[in-house]
Order: structure tokens, then sequence, then C-alpha cells
């Protein structure tokens, strides 16, 4: 396969609630988008998933624009010929940015489908044509608001509810919800907010039942993890921890996890979610999709690949309503608490270009 032209843009696609981070909170999600179009004129779509300051992981937007644009592409011009499955192992000499990298392989990926009039979800191995879906939901300003909160979830079908914690905002918040839904599926997230020394603490979490505690400790201290295994019950997640096959199988060598959460774009691409999925199935650990805000394009490739047999546990897959007033592709829309899997070509989800150019904040095009 041949490019013949290249497209990134950013977008700030308003939210329906604000996304709070470090710096402040956000209105709007920024967005750097993909186009790519061959020498055949087929036409393939990503987005990158950094957030716009390094506070989930090191990159962030400017700076993934910048790799892409200064590094990245013009290895793979270079190639003769270009494939998603080539992507990875052109682009390995620069170190980290598997978010960046997982932009281009995307769009590739998108378009070389396109050629072959295959789904995305065929091509990585789904045996479902829905899957069920959870939602995440943040800290929230008092416990009343937390309730109303989940209440609006529940009663919009959603099958599971992640919980967001932090030291101060963790038992008894994760305590009312559990006496408010005894049967819900229920989950916590930490976003890595505690200490090795704060396994007593977490250790009170094992009273509510839950179905697991999502990345507890920082993403470098796998060993902390492991010994955080040994005192609490509730199986331990991690997150932010699995960037690729052989940290996941770091990981499972240590016990430090039990439970992953994989995230595409983190890990590089969908082609190297798919070889964590595989060592899982292998292992008999089961495995989730987590979500990044995604638009409806990255969105449509999380639920092919939550389609895959070893995703046992109801992702971060919500509807666009969960997150957007108007996404920028045609909305995923839940159903009883289902999202279907988008069966089209390639990713099954092509933007709305006319709401795209009202959003966008920059652009660019680079011709071969």
């Amino acid at each position: 396969m041949k490019i013949a032209e290249l497209e990134l843009r950013t977008i700030n696609l308003p939210l329906v609630r604000p996304f709070r981070t470090s710096f402040g909170t956000q209105n709007a999600r920024e967005v750097l988008m993909l186009k790519l179009t061959t020498s055949d004129g087929i036409i393939g779509w990503s987005e990158c998933v950094a957030l716009s300051e390094p506070v989930y992981s090191p990159e962030y937007v400017a700076g993934a624009l910048d790799l892409i644009k200064r590094f990245l592409i013009p290895t793979l011009l270079a190639a003769e010929e270009l494939r998603a499955e080539f992507v990875a192992p052109l682009l390995e000499g620069f170190l980290g940015s598997p978010m960046a990298k997982a932009t281009l392989e995307t769009a590739l990926l998108d378009a070389q489908l396109r050629t072959e009039h295959r789904s995305l979800a065929d091509y990585l191995g789904a045996n479902k044509t829905k899957i069920l879906c959870g939602v995440s939901v943040g800290i929230a300003p008092s416990i009343p608001q937390l309730i109303e909160e989940v209440s609006g979830y529940i009663a919009d079908g959603y099958k599971r509810i992640k919980l967001k914690i932090e030291p101060g905002w963790d038992i008894i918040p994760v305590g009312e919800v559990r006496r408010t839904w005894p049967d819900i599926p229920l989950q916590v997230d930490a976003n890595q907010a505690y200490h090795r020394g704060d396994g007593d603490l977490l250790a009170q979490l094992d009273q509510f039942e839950l179905l697991l505690i999502e990345q507890p400790l920082n993403e470098h201290d796998i060993l902390g993890h492991a010994q955080l295994a040994q005192k609490v019950r509730t199986p331990i997640c991690l997150d932010e921890s699995i960037t690729s096959l052989h940290a996941a199988e770091d990981a499972l060598a240590l016990k430090a996890t039990t439970v992953i959460n994989i995230k595409p774009g983190r890990v590089g691409g969908y082609l190297e979610a798919v070889k964590i999925h595989n060592l899982c199935v292998n292992e008999g650990i089961p495995v989730w999709c987590g979500g990044m805000l995604e638009t409806g394009i990255g969105r449509a490739a999380n639920v092919a690949l939550a389609a895959l047999p070893g995703f046992t546990l109801p992702g971060d897959t919500s509807a666009s309503s969960r997150f957007y007033h108007q996404d920028i592709t045609d909305p995923f829309v839940m159903k009883d608490g289902y999202l279907d899997v988008p069966q089209g070509i390639g990713v099954g989800r092509v933007p709305d270009l006319e709401f795209l150019e009202s959003i966008t904040s920059y652009k660019e095009k680079i011709e071969i």
C-alpha cells in the first residue's frame, strides 16, 4: 500500500461533563486526528488518545503531533511497501510514544481493511456482535451527587459501574454506592493514587465485593502491586502498568495482577492489544477494554476489540452520549446495556466532515 496524502488536525469536541485533571477541568476534549489517503484513493481515519497535558502518560497532543510530523511519518514514507503490520517494527527505533505510533498504525489498518472490504472486528478475531457496556464515574463534589449520577447511569441501562477513588474519597463513597445497589457489578479505579503503605486501607474495600481494584499504585511499581495482592482479597487489575506484551508477561509472572485492562493506544495499537489478549486467554486471565474519551472513530475500534473472546468483563465502552452532545461520527447508542459491534468495512465509522471542520483548531496536509 502506498500513501498519497496525510492530513493532521486537532479538534475540540465539547464534553457533556467537564473532565478533571491535575491542571484543572476541561469542557472539551482536544483530539489529534489523522486522515490517510492511499494512492488508490482509499481513506483511513484514526485518532490519538493522548490528552492535552502529560498527566495520564508522558504523551500529550502537541508532543504527539510534533513526533508524528518530524519522525514517524518520514520513517514510514521511506519504506518501500506499507501495511499496518509493518508499523511497529519500522518505528521501534523511536523510544516510547505508543499513542502516537498507534495513531499511524490504526489509520493504515482502517485504509487497508477498506481496500480488502473487511471489518476490523473480523480482522481482529471478534466472536460477538454486541458487547456489554460499563461506565466510569469520576470524583463527585459530594456523596449525594455521586449517588444521583450513578442512579442516572443505572437507569440508562449500564451493566457495570466503575468509581474513581483517591485518598479521602474511597471507603465511604464506595460503601454508599454498594449499600444503595447491593447487586450491581462494581469496581474502582485509583489511577495510581495510593502507595505501598496503603494496603490496610485498600483491604477495607474487600467488604464491598468489588470486581476489581484498578491500578492502585504507581505504574512502575509492579513489585508493590504483587505485595498488595497478598494483602487484599479483591482482584488487582493493572492499567497504566500494561504498556506492551512484555509488560503484561512480567506482571503475570510476578503475580501482580489477575485482571488486565487493555487500552489499545497505551500499548501501541490494536495489533499489540490482540497479542496481550491472546496471552491472557492462554493464562486464564480476564481482560476488558478501557477508554480514553474516544470519539466515534476510536470508540468503533475499541468496540471491535472488545468483541474478542477473552473480553469477559464489561469495559469502558460507553454510549457516545456519555461524553458528547454530538459525536464526530454516527453515535454509538446503547440498547439494553449493549453496544452493537460495527460490521462495516474498516473501523466501521467515518467522520461527519462538516461538523469536524466546525470544531477544528489546526489542520495540515502532507502531500507525498
